[in-house]
Order: C-alpha cells, then structure tokens, then sequence
C-alpha cells in the first residue's frame, strides 16, 4: 500500500482530480457537479472522476499497487501532478478549491503529470484506488459512477 488516509462526506460521494484540471470550474457553483450533465462531461474529458458512494460517512482511502477484484476504472488527465482525493463537497466551486486546510476532507497528492487509469474497489467502508500511466485520457460513460 502507498497510501492510506480517511475522510468523512456528507454527499456520500468521493472525487479525484488535478486542481488545474478542474480549475475552470473553481468560479462555477459549488454544487456543480450535483447536475448530471455536468458531472459526465467532465468526468468524459478526464477532467475528474466522482465515485459515488451511497451513503454519507466516513471512509477510508487506500491507494495501491495493484488491486484485485476492481468494479471499474477511469481515465483522468493530472497536467500538473498536484491531484486532490477526497470528499464530493470540496471538488473546486464556488470560488473554493481544496486548500490543505482542516476543514477540507482529503489529501492532495503529488503524482507525476500525465494521463493516468485510475482503477477502483470497494470493500465496505474501504475505497482502494490504483492509478497506472496511460496514454488515453477520455471516459466515455453515460450515467453516474456507482460503487
């Protein structure tokens, strides 16, 4: 394991993404991404990806290796490697973006730049998150990430 940290929700959703990435999204509403349209379109372009949950609550975030027994996987395009993973409610909006401060629920991470395949699983309350280089950087899904 490379990673291991935990985070509470109150939308009972996690997103990934590079702050630059969405940074075009930072002067939007702060619940953008609640329209649906919204969220597939940016989660399409690799722009982010929002895994949802079910419930709210706490969770825990492990990121791996390699995983055995992923549900699914996404294509995301990290251009300046500064990558935040964490709850739904402090995806940049609103004229907010993750900040490292106590109030945000999450970890920003330092990746590489590039295109990565983010491969995901779920046992309970545990999200395990593997991400491989990739040269692809485009989704092409039609309804909400479930997990």
């Amino acid at each position: 394991m490379l990673k291991a940290f935990s985070i509470f929700t109150g939308t009972a959703t996690i997103s990934i993404f590079d702050i630059d990435a969405i940074k075009h999204r930072v002067s939007d509403s702060p619940d953008w991404w609640s329209m649906v349209e919204d969220e597939i379109l940016e989660t399409n372009k690799g722009n982010i990806a929002f895994l949802s949950l079910g419930d709210d609550g706490g969770y825990s975030i492990k990121l791996s290796d390699t995983i055995k027994g992923e549900i699914g996987k996404l294509n995301l395009n990290f251009p300046s490697g500064n990558v935040f993973i964490g709850a739904g409610e402090d995806t940049s909006g609103g004229g907010l973006e993750p900040d490292g401060s106590d109030a945000i629920e999450g970890e920003t991470l330092n990746f590489a730049p590039g295109n990565y395949s983010m491969k995901f699983a779920r046992s309970g309350n545990v999200i395990e998150l593997c991400f491989e280089p990739t040269t692809d950087k485009y989704n092409f899904i039609k309804e909400l990430v479930r997990i």
